[in-house]
This record gives C-alpha cells, sequence and structure tokens, in this order.
C-alpha cells in the first residue's frame, strides 16, 4: 500500500497563514484551489486544467474561446478576439482568423494581429527574442498542426498547418495572448512579466506572491460587456490537500473549495455550504505504456486490469461523486460508438486472462505507476490509487506507486514513457479533458505525436489507428466527422488501451454567501456573474 499524505503537516501553517489575512470586502471571493502553486502567469499557464480555470481564460482570452455560459448543455467554441475563422476551401491547410476591434491589453496597448504572431513565436520558434521554454511547454503540444504563420493586415491573420486539420480551431483555443508591449515595457524578461502580467481578460492580477496567493480584479474596459466581473476582488490559494481546504471553508478562511473530500460533504451540507457539480468532459484514467518491456503490451492483461476494477464500489467511496467509465469518453457522448468490449466488473474473467497470458496471484503481473498526491481534475488520487491497487492485487496484478507533486507528474506526462525520468514505470494516472477532438484522441494516440514531439505518453504507435484519426482529422463534415470518431473510441474501448476508471463531476464547496455561479459543462468556468452576499 502507499503512504498516505500526512494531512496534518502544513494546516496549521496554512491557515495560520490565511487567518492572519485582513478581513476582506463583501465583494472578495477567496477559492481554495487543488494546485500547490499559484498557475504560470505569464499566458500560457501551468498547474494542468485548473491552472487555465484559474490564470488561463481569466486573465487571457485565445482567439476562440469557449462559452461557459450554461450548465445545461455541452460548451462549444465562440468567438474570442478572433470574430470569425474559415478554412480555404480550395487549400484545406490555409485558415484566416478575423480579429476583433477595439481591444486593448490592460497595459493600454492595442490588440493587432501582429500581436498574434508574436504569442505564436513566444511558443513555437527558440530563435524569436521573446520565446518562453516555460511557456512552449505547456503550450506547444497543444498546437502541432500550425506550420506557419503571418499577418495579412492588422485585422487578419493567416495559419497554414502541415496537413488539412479540421481540428486547427480547438488547438487555437488554447493559445493566450500576452502583451507584446508589456514583456518590452519590463525588458523583455518572462519573470519580471509574471509579477505584472498583461492580458485582454475580464481579470487583472493586481497582487501576486509564488506558492501563497493571487489577487485578481475586475478589468473594467473589458470587451464583453456582459462579462466584465460583479465582484470587487478574487484570490486564488494554493491547498493541495483535501482536508485542509476543507478545515479552510469550516473557518471561514476560503469562500469557495475545489473538489472537497467526500466524507466531509455530508457534514458541510448539514453546515449550510453549497455542494455545486456537474457531469463535464472528463476522465480519470491510467495511461498505459506499449514500451518495450511494459506488461500492457499485451491486450489480455491490458483487459483483465478493466475487469478488475470494481467502479461501483469506488462510487460508494467517492460518496456518489462520480460516474463509472464504460471507455475514455462517457457513454452519452456524440463520438462513443458501440464498442465490443464490455468495460465492467468481473475478476473471475480478469483472472481468465492473466492465466491464459501466464500470470496468477501465485505469480502476478507487476508494474510500476506514477500517481499524483493532488492536482487539477485528478479528484482523490492517493485513496482512489490504493482502492485499484487492492482490486488489481485480488486478480494477480501487483502494482508499485510512485507519487509525485502535480505539476511534477505533468512534467513526467510530456516527457514520455521512455524517459529516465519514469523511473520505469509502466503506467501513469491521469485525469484528461476530452472535450474537443484533438485532446480526448489525436495527441494521445497519434504515432508522430510520441515524445518528445508531443504527449503520447505510452508511445502507442498503431497503423490501423493512424488512418483512423487522419480520417478524422481530415473531414470537415460534422457528421461524417463524428462517424469517424465513433470508430476511433470504439477501437480504443476495443483494444482496452488504457484503464478506464471513471469520470468526474467536479464538486465544488461553496460559502452561502457565493451567488450568481453557473457550473459549466467544462474544466474551464465564468467567474464574472459571481457576486458576494
Amino acid at each position: 500500500m502507499i503512504f498516505r499524505n500526512k494531512a496534518v503537516l502544513g494546516t496549521v501553517a496554512l491557515l495560520a497563514s490565511l487567518a492572519a489575512t485582513p478581513v476582506l470586502a463583501q465583494g472578495t471571493l477567496r477559492i481554495g484551489m487543488t494546485a500547490s502553486d499559484i498557475p504560470l502567469t505569464t499566458g500560457q499557464t501551468d498547474q494542468g486544467g485548473e491552472g487555465m480555470r484559474f490564470m488561463g481564460y481569466t486573465v487571457y482570452d485565445g482567439l476562440i474561446n469557449w462559452d461557459l455560459s450554461s450548465a445545461d448543455k455541452a460548451s462549444v467554441l465562440v468567438p474570442g478576439l478572433a470574430t470569425s475563422w474559415k478554412v480555404d476551401e480550395a487549400d484545406p491547410t490555409r485558415w484566416t482568423f478575423t480579429l476583433r476591434e477595439g481591444v486593448k491589453f490592460h497595459d493600454g496597448s492595442e490588440f493587432k494581429a501582429d500581436a498574434v504572431v508574436w504569442n505564436l513565436e513566444k511558443l513555437l520558434n527558440d530563435k524569436s527574442p521573446q520565446f518562453d521554454p516555460k511557456q512552449a511547454a505547456q503550450g506547444r503540444s497543444r498546437i502541432p498542426a500550425v506550420a506557419s504563420y503571418k499577418v495579412i493586415d492588422d485585422r487578419t491573420v493567416e495559419v497554414r498547418t502541415k496537413t488539412p486539420d479540421a481540428f486547427l480551431p480547438y488547438q487555437i483555443s488554447w493559445v493566450m495572448m500576452s502583451s507584446p508591449a508589456q514583456w518590452e515595457k519590463v525588458g523583455k524578461d518572462w519573470n519580471k512579466f509574471a509579477q505584472t502580467p498583461s492580458g485582454t481578460g475580464p481579470w487583472t492580477v493586481t497582487a501576486f506572491q509564488p506558492q501563497t496567493r493571487a489577487e485578481l480584479s475586475p478589468n473594467k474596459e473589458y470587451w464583453d460587456k456582459a462579462r466584465i466581473p460583479k465582484l470587487d476582488k478574487m484570490v486564488l490559494l494554493p491547498i493541495p490537500e483535501p482536508a485542509t481546504r476543507t478545515a479552510a471553508l469550516r473557518s471561514g478562511q476560503v469562500d469557495w473549495i475545489e473538489a472537497p473530500s467526500p466524507d466531509a460533504v455530508p457534514s458541510l451540507e448539514k453546515a449550510g455550504f453549497k455542494i455545486i457539480s456537474n457531469a463535464y468532459p472528463h476522465n480519470w484514467t491510467w495511461h498505459l505504456s506499449f514500451a518495450d518491456g511494459s506488461p500492457w503490451k499485451d491486450i489480455r492483461v491490458r483487459k483483465a486490469a478493466n475487469l478488475a476494477v470494481d467502479r461501483e464500489g469506488l462510487k460508494v467511496l467517492l460518496k456518489g461523486m462520480m460516474i463509472p467509465a464504460k471507455g475514455f469518453l462517457t457513454p452519452g457522448s456524440q463520438w462513443f460508438g458501440n464498442p465490443s468490449f464490455d468495460v465492467k466488473y468481473d475478476p473471475e474473467a480478469a483472472k481468465k486472462l492473466l492465466a491464459e497470458a501466464g500470470f496468477s496471484k501465485a505469480k502476478p503481473v507487476t508494474a510500476k505507476v506514477l500517481i499524483s498526491s493532488s492536482g487539477s481534475g485528478q479528484m482523490l488520487p492517493l485513496p482512489m490509487n490504493e482502492y485499484i491497487q487492492q482490486n488489481l492485487a485480488d486478480v494477480g496484478i501487483k502494482i508499485e506507486f510512485e507519487v509525485a507533486e502535480w505539476n511534477t507528474l505533468i512534467n513526467l506526462w510530456r516527457a514520455g514513457a521512455k524517459s529516465d525520468l519514469a523511473k520505469g514505470a509502466s503506467a501513469l494516472n491521469f485525469s484528461y479533458f476530452i472535450q474537443d477532438p484533438f485532446t480526448a484522441f489525436i495527441r494521445h494516440l497519434d504515432s508522430k505525436l510520441v515524445a518528445p514531439n508531443g504527449t503520447n505518453w505510452g508511445f502507442y504507435q498503431d497503423p490501423g489507428m493512424d488512418a483512423l484519426l487522419e480520417k478524422a482529422r481530415t473531414t470537415f463534415d460534422s457528421k461524417a466527422q463524428d462517424e469517424a470518431l465513433k470508430k476511433v473510441h470504439e477501437k480504443i474501448v476495443d483494444d482496452a488501451l488504457f484503464l478506464f476508471v471513471t469520470h468526474d463531476v467536479a464538486p465544488r464547496a461553496l460559502s452561502p454567501k457565493v451567488t450568481g455561479f453557473v457550473q459549466a459543462q467544462n474544466w474551464f468556468q465564468d467567474f464574472s456573474p459571481i457576486t458576494m452576499k
């Protein structure tokens, strides 16, 4: 078994720090994040999806944004800093983006086409003066289709892809626009920029202390008047341990916590706190390695592991705060398809498959798995992984864990399963954004995107899958594209390419003072409508 985090460690110091904070204004919202540090403030955030939620789509915009206004329907892409975009029918590698007029960065400089090219250069061109390795590490793998880009005029940018790629808009939505003028003003130094960042988003960073806190204030000049924040201030506090976050909420040190411990939910509700949750495009998996020497190269072992996990029992552990996985996507997804392998709890069938592969409880499969102690979308990784560890041991799979801090695990994921940094691990527990075709499928499965070219962590390489992905990528008709993506997901499930465990429901615990929040079916959220009683 693995050692649990010592919840007490750091709790006293953190709560003392919070208690020392002056009483804040009526319109101040204080949020306890699961991250162990303030996300990178320069544009392309770290700390996974939580980083983008709190420091990406707050302070910055993309050319294309997500509609975060509804709790009842899936989010879709909407115009951001670009009012429109289109692919050239005569040349499907050529896209043009028409930019919004009258937008200014927080420092007062104007947003124009040259700023778009400048921001792409900061991620993709290591010879450019503004190239930032930290941001490139976060953003480069998000836009692998991009081959070139240029200014057409002040309000038009051309982007060319390496091959026809219908998923470019999803990729572009990850690129946050930082201010070239502010970077010049601070001496062309990204470390200094991090202290006084400048984007075009609805929030501005007014105070920043690494590992401790960040304060965001409304951008009263924001271009979308409907999304100018109603709060006076939003304070972000990194509190990675669930018990510590819960204690901070109970004591009134914060008004909102991400991912409350399921054990604490009934008492929090009884005490008057609001528990908000919603289905959203997320999965919680073990990403399996296909590198030489990995036990997961045998499909019988992969299927046995999937049949060994008691997901309904795990749901009890999580007090119902999960959706048991039947594949990489939720069964309601338009891309789920009709896979033939039924992901369910059947330990006897798992033992039979392992026996066929030459394994048993007396002669177990052995594997090391990289996991985190907390993190964005990671739910409760330590008790959940312990639970799975016992399930697998019951059928003849012996698991050893290597525990890492969340941001460290993200770097291990980018390094790939063959990296020495993996320390011999053949699987990695990771929660994935599955909202669009690129982030749901291509980045994990395209044989060309193995490290260091992308985030195909497990070095999965299959010509059949590559052909399915290529068909989907080059299909610009939405209905035909959906059919192609169904085939991709069917192969993922039928070949048991991951250990499918659960889908999160993104629980949050809020003070009754917090009003106006609409929890979108998305990793990202809109904090602009929120007020405090």
